[in-house]
């Protein structure tokens, strides 16, 4: 069984990073194979590995539960997290400059997390989410404090249109002075989205400026839909 670093070495990064700039998401196929799914879906009701459980209708956030994994996360999540920001921490840095905002984002995924628990975010932001039918979730942002990377990921455990029917991945772009546009994206099970977490670049007329960036979940009609969703900061709660 190939590592995750072995597998990430064969997709195409150029496309990726080419989507990401152009759309600001892009979906990595195949990342994670049938068992691991099957495990990380099958830890979904054991409690011990989560710190905290939100049922979303409480809060108004869409119908469905998810939670938050303790310290240490299982290590597959951790080899997805550091992996990936390799990845991403380059063109995350080129955002920051050419947006003119003071930030450099360090080269190890460690140094960055120890970042964030310098600020005070040291809760860990991984979680699993699962919604039956009839849940959703409402447009959001993943932010969880000052400190933040720009862009997240969602591993998808299920296979939609065969363990579930509706539930389709929702981002929508808040353009400046314009109308907003919306993404609808169906990846499959082992797929992971990269996908913008606050905000990116646009280049126009006059330089480049800011498109705001949301994500949900469409209403799932039947079956069930879960999902892991990868930060790359931690929480101050």
């Amino acid at each position: 069984m190939y590592t995750i670093e072995q597998r990430l070495k064969t997709k195409q990064w150029d496309l990726i990073l080419d989507e990401l700039i152009d759309k600001g998401f892009a979906v990595v196929p195949d990342v994670v194979d049938e068992q691991e799914c099957a495990q990380l879906l099958g830890e979904f009701k054991a409690e011990y590995r989560y710190r905290k459980t939100v049922v979303m209708e409480r809060y108004r956030f869409g119908r469905g539960v998810y939670k938050y994994f303790h310290y240490p996360l299982p290590s597959i999540l951790t080899e997805l997290r550091e992996n990936f920001y390799g990845y991403l921490m380059p063109l995350a840095n080129r955002w920051m400059e050419v947006l003119k905002i003071n930030v450099q984002f360090p080269q190890m995924h460690r140094d960055f997390i120890a970042q964030c628990k310098n600020n005070g975010q040291d809760k860990a932001t991984a979680l699993i989410l699962g919604y039956g039918a009839g849940g959703f979730c409402a447009m959001h942002q993943d932010l969880y404090g000052e400190i933040f990377f720009p862009m997240q990921l969602v591993l998808f455990l299920d296979d939609i249109d065969t363990d579930y029917t509706g539930g389709e991945f929702i981002l929508t772009e808040n353009i400046p002075m314009a109308q907003s546009r919306t993404h609808v994206v169906k990846p499959k099970k082992g797929d992971i989205i990269v996908f913008t977490t606050n905000f990116r670049p646009v280049k126009g007329a006059r330089g480049y400026y800011r498109v705001t960036m949301k994500h949900g979940v469409s209403t799932i009609h039947s079956g069930e839909r879960h999902t892991l969703g990868l930060i790359f900061h931690d929480a101050k709660s």
